[in-house]
């Protein structure tokens, strides 16, 4: 138990104790980067067996399920998750380019407002859990950023099942742009291995998306295209120093400290602020990101932090992912949120999952 003199921070999705003010040096300054993939659902077939779970039945209560949080830290392992997940996971060694791309944010095929918030949903056993998430553009056309702990679980050594993107969701189960399922998910090699917070990030390589439509009083999916054609993407942005000012989105729902409940989970909200260096030695989070004054609680994680927010178009460069939410003053209400830090590391992962392939045709 932490004594009560230290308990400076209270957090809706996690704790942290100690900050620094300024960065010391990069979390992963080498040539290369071990990416952790965890294939979801490979084929069509896959793909629509995820999709018979979520038919609109289902999505009517699933702003009723629990939103994600972290737990505590998973004990590390030279072994990762390859123990539970045999012959669905594997660990990509990704040679960095000598100058890293950059990732432009793109505009939907058919629309000049991007629509790339969003929800993910997902089952771990048998209980369906949901966080925020964002398209990001990508050579595939199909690429969901979120936080680790809403794709996979380093405690249980366990990849998500059913794991599905809505974005722009309605009220009551509404998919206005589509349901997109997951097909796999690329991660840095020290989420599932160690449950590092400085690796708290998850890029999710999708389906074309569909729709559920009655046809002759029966339900059958019809495909809605690409994601990025469908709502657009984010940029990315790496390596950027603190201070630079920041617009985070999500869909809180949890209570605040005090036990109130001010957010009702449907509704996407913002917080806007200029960023810090944080670290939380407790989630072995070095090299974090703090977002002050925001007061997000559980549901948020996984939402986008943009940089260079343009809010005619919706679109800005991808810089973090609400992963831990703080109570820096120890009052009534969490006061700051977190991400890990946006390295070269990030863009190896971004581009494993950015160059995954997926069927042509789901339906």
């Amino acid at each position: 138990m932490i004594p009560p003199v230290r308990l400076l921070v209270a957090a809706a999705l996690s704790s942290a104790l100690l900050m620094l003010p300024a960065f010391t040096g990069d979390a992963n300054a080498t040539a290369t980067s071990r990416v952790y993939a965890v294939t979801l659902a490979k084929s069509a077939a896959d793909m629509k067996k995820v999709a018979e779970f979520w038919k609109p039945d289902r999505l009517k209560k699933a702003d009723s399920y629990t939103p994600a949080t972290p737990g505590s830290q998973a004990t590390p392992t030279s072994t990762a998750a390859s123990s539970t997940v045999t012959g669905l996971s594997q660990i990509v060694t990704v040679k960095r380019p000598a100058t890293a791309p950059s990732v432009e944010p793109a505009l939907p095929q058919k629309s000049t407002v991007a629509r790339t918030t969003g929800k993910v949903f997902f089952r771990f056993g048998d209980k369906e859990y949901w966080c925020s998430a964002s398209s990001v553009a990508a050579k595939n056309r199909g690429v969901v950023a979120t936080a680790g702990h809403c794709a996979f679980d380093p405690r249980q050594t366990k990849a998500a099942e059913n794991w599905i993107f809505v974005p722009n969701p309605g009220p009551n189960g509404e998919t206005p742009d589509g349901i997109y399922v997951g097909a796999s998910i690329s991660m840095h090699e020290d989420w599932p291995g160690k449950g590092d917070y400085d690796y708290d990030y998850a890029f999710v390589t999708v389906h074309r998306g569909f729709k559920w439509v009655e046809k002759g009083g029966q339900l059958v999916m019809q495909d809605v295209g690409r994601l990025q054609d469908s709502v657009g993407g984010q940029g990315l942005a790496l390596n950027r120093k603190t201070g630079n000012r920041i617009a985070a989105f999500g869909y809180p729902v949890g209570p605040q400290p005090d036990g109130t409940r001010p957010f009702d989970g449907r509704s996407l909200l913002t917080c806007s602020g200029s960023t810090s260096h944080t670290v939380a030695p407790g989630r072995d989070l070095q090299y974090g990101v703090l977002l002050r004054p925001c007061d997000f609680t559980s549901g948020a994680s996984g939402g986008p932090w943009l940089i260079d927010y343009q809010p005619v178009q919706r679109l800005g460069d991808l810089n973090g992912i609400n992963s831990l939410t703080w109570n820096m003053d120890a009052k009534d209400r969490y006061d700051a949120v977190s991400s890990p830090y946006f390295n070269a590391a990030t863009g190896d992962v971004y581009r494993h999952a950015a160059t995954r392939p997926t069927p042509e045709n789901v339906t």
